[in-house]
C-alpha cells in the first residue's frame, strides 16, 4: 500500500507539473518542484534531531512505569474496553497501558508527551504482532484512534488566534470538540466494520458514557471562563497533570525498589534509536507530500472546489479554507502554515480564517503518525489504516465545516 501511495504522489505531482509546462506556461514549476525535495528532506532531519531529545526523555519515563508496574495496572484498568476493541491483545498487557497514556495526552493536547507514548505502545503490540512486515488488526485501531483523536484542550489553536489579535480567542473551543468527536466516532466505527468488531454490548457502552461525562463536566467548566482564561487554564491543567504524572511514575519506581536512574537511561537510549531509525521513513513521505504540494495540484482542487460550490448555488466561503484541510493529513506544520495565512490574509475574526482553526483542530496528521509509527516498528504493508484514517479525517472536515455554519455563519 505504502509503495503505491508514495508512487502515485510523484506521478501525480509530475503530471500537474507538465499541465503546468506545456498549457500555462509555467516553466518555474519544475524548479520548486526539486526545490521542495531538498527542502523537505532537511526537513525530515531536523524533526527526527527535534525529537531525539523528547523521545529519550518521555521513553526513560515510560521505562520506569513498565518497571514499576503501572503501565501493567492502567492496562487492567482498561482491560474490559480492549478486549472488545483488541482482542488479540492479553489481558493486562503492558500495550495496553500505553495506548490508554497515548489517547488521555492526545485529549490533553500534550503533544510532546503523547508522540513518545504512541511509539512505546506501537513498539508494544509489534511484539504481539505474528507477522513483523504487516499492521496487525490492534496496530490499525490504534493507530486511526490516534490520528482521529479528541482533543478537549486545543490549546495551541488558541494561542495563535491570541496572538493573531482574536476578539474571542476560544470561541473555536467547542467547535472543534464536536468535529473531532465526529472523527474519532468515524475511525472507530470504520475500523469495526473491516475487523467485524461488535460495538453495541455493555462494557463500550460504559466506557464511552464515562468519557462523554468527563468531557462534558469539561466542557462545562471551561466554557463558563473567559477565553484568555480558558486558553491559560487548559495549558496549565494539562501541563499540571503531565507533571504531576512524572512524579507519580518516579515515586512508584522507587518504592518497587527499581534503580530509577539506570532504568530512565536504558530508556532513553531506546527512544534515541527510535528517533534516529525513523529517518529514512520520514524522508520518503515528506520528499513525497513536498514534490505534491509544490505542483500546484492543492491550489487547483481549491479552485475547483470553489467552481463546483458556485454551480450547485452552495455558500463557497468555506473554499478559501480548504488548503488547512488538504494539507492536513499530510503535515502539522504545512497546515498550520495555511491556517495562519488564511488568518493573516482574511483577518482572525473573519468567518474562513475561523473554519480553517476548526480545521486544524478537528482530525490529526494521518500521514505523519502512519510514518513515524509504523515505520518505528518496521512495518511495510499498511492494510486498511489509511483508508480508516483518511475517512475519520474527511468526516472530521466535512464536521468542522457544518458546525462552523451553524456557530460563525454570520462571521
Amino acid at each position: 500500500m505504502l509503495n503505491k501511495l508514495w508512487l502515485s504522489f510523484f506521478v501525480t505531482a509530475f503530471v500537474a507539473a507538465c499541465y503546468q509546462w506545456l498549457f500555462l506556461s509555467d516553466f518555474d514549476v519544475f524548479n520548486r518542484i526539486v526545490n521542495s525535495l531538498f527542502s523537505m528532506s532537511q526537513l525530515s532531519v531536523e524533526i527526527a534531531i527535534g525529537l531525539i531529545g523528547v523521545l529519550a526523555f518521555w521513553s526513560g519515563i515510560l521505562k520506569l512505569a513498565e518497571l514499576s508496574g503501572l503501565a501493567e495496572k492502567l492496562a487492567r484498568i482498561m482491560a474490559p474496553l480492549f478486549a472488545k476493541l483488541m482482542p488479540e491483545v492479553p489481558k493486562g498487557h503492558p500495550a495496553l497501558g500505553y495506548v490508554t497514556m497515548n489517547m488521555a495526552s492526545n485529549m490533553l493536547g500534550l503533544d510532546n508527551a503523547a508522540t513518545p507514548v504512541g511509539l512505546k505502545a506501537m513498539q508494544s503490540l509489534q511484539r504481539l504482532n505474528p507477522v513483523k512486515d504487516t499492521a496487525s488488526n490492534a496496530q490499525i485501531l490504534f493507530l486511526v484512534l490516534n490520528t482521529s483523536s479528541v482533543t478537549i484542550f486545543p490549546v495551541t489553536i488558541i494561542m495563535y488566534r491570541l496572538q493573531q489579535g482574536a476578539t474571542s480567542p476560544a470561541e473555536v473551543f467547542l467547535p472543534i470538540l464536536l468535529a473531532t468527536l465526529c472523527s474519532t466516532l468515524a475511525g472507530l466505527l470504520a475500523v469495526s466494520v473491516v475487523q467485524k468488531l461488535n460495538l453495541l454490548n455493555r462494557v463500550v457502552a460504559f466506557y464511552g458514557l464515562v468519557v462523554g461525562a468527563l468531557v462534558a463536566l469539561g466542557v462545562y467548566w471551561l466554557s463558563a471562563l473567559q477565553s484568555e482564561e480558558m486558553a491559560q487554564v487548559s495549558s496549565a491543567l494539562g501541563n499540571g497533570l503531565l507533571f504531576t504524572t512524572i512524579i507519580v511514575i518516579l515515586i512508584a519506581a522507587y518504592r518497587k525498589g527499581v534503580e530509577i536512574y539506570d532504568g530512565f537511561v536504558d530508556g532513553a537510549k531506546e527512544g534515541f534509536e527510535i528517533a534516529v531509525k525513523i529517518i529514512p521513513f520520514m524522508v520518503a513521505m515528506l520528499t513525497a507530500i513536498g514534490a505534491l504540494r509544490a505542483s500546484g495540484i492543492l491550489g487547483g482542487i481549491v479552485s475547483a472546489m470553489s467552481w463546483l460550490m458556485e454551480a450547485v448555488g452552495l455558500d463557497p466561503r468555506f473554499v478559501e479554507a480548504l488548503p488547512t484541510a488538504l494539507m492536513r493529513p499530510f503535515s502539522a506544520s504545512g497546515s498550520r502554515a495555511m491556517m495562519l495565512e488564511t488568518m493573516s490574509t482574511h483577518g482572525v475574526d473573519s468567518f474562513v480564517a475561523k473554519i480553517a482553526a476548526v480545521m486544524q483542530g478537528s482530525t490529526e496528521t494521518t500521514f505523519y503518525v502512519l510514518t513515524v509509527y509504523f515505520g518505528a516498528v518496521g512495518i511495510k504493508k499498511v492494510r486498511h489504516a489509511i483508508g480508516c484514517g483518511l475517512f475519520a479525517d474527511l468526516t472530521g472536515i466535512v464536521m468542522a465545516i457544518l458546525v462552523s455554519y451553524w456557530f460563525f455563519s454570520q462571521g
